[in-house]
């Protein structure tokens, strides 16, 4: 469901960062190497990537930036508010992806079942290359200096080369404490 993509979140120091390889595949066919999977949100003061269908994120992150706006920026409310319409709204419960958002504060997984996960160790990711790219940031970040941007770049490099549906056209982006 989720191939082509990969997404990771790391948080240190007051400081977040999430990057997003450029892969688009349709079932064992590359169909794009530069798609954009990560933005920022609510001025600039918000990050958010996705994992899954390419239509139905941009749905996600839509409804999402409607519910930052409603809750003026209030990250944990809005992801909870979106979480629930997603698991309970017949049309949106069909929809395939995953998504990763962080402010200064949080950092959630959310997911069309409802979860709204705020990782324990600064570090969430998503997608078919999620679990490479959660264990190479948790090497970088326990036994390296590396700010969180940094961080994000290496263990997707990492990723690209252990995962078939992870390119190395990365789009990251930053917010500082």
């Amino acid at each position: 469901m989720f191939h082509g993509t990969t997404v990771l979140c790391i948080r240190k120091n007051d400081k977040v960062a999430i990057g997003g390889d450029g892969q688009v595949t349709l079932g064992q066919t590359i169909l794009k190497h530069n798609a954009r999977k990560t933005r920022k949100m609510y001025n600039n003061s918000v990050l958010a990537g996705f994992a899954g269908a390419t239509a139905d994120a941009f749905t996600l992150f839509e409804k999402f930036e409607g519910k930052l706006e409603t809750y003026r920026g209030n990250i944990t409310r809005a992801a909870v508010e979106l979480a629930k319409d997603w698991r309970t709204d017949k049309i949106l419960r069909r929809l395939e992806a995953l998504l990763i958002v962080a402010d200064k504060e949080h950092s959630f997984i959310i997911s069309g079942n409802g979860d709204v996960i705020e990782p324990d160790d600064g570090i969430a990711s998503i997608g078919s290359g999620g679990p490479y790219a959660h264990a190479a940031a948790k090497a970088l970040l326990e036994h390296t200096q590396l700010e969180p941007i940094k961080i994000v770049e290496e263990a997707m490099k990492i990723t690209a080369k252990i995962c078939i549906y992870t390119n190395e056209s990365f789009s990251i982006e930053e917010l500082n404490g």
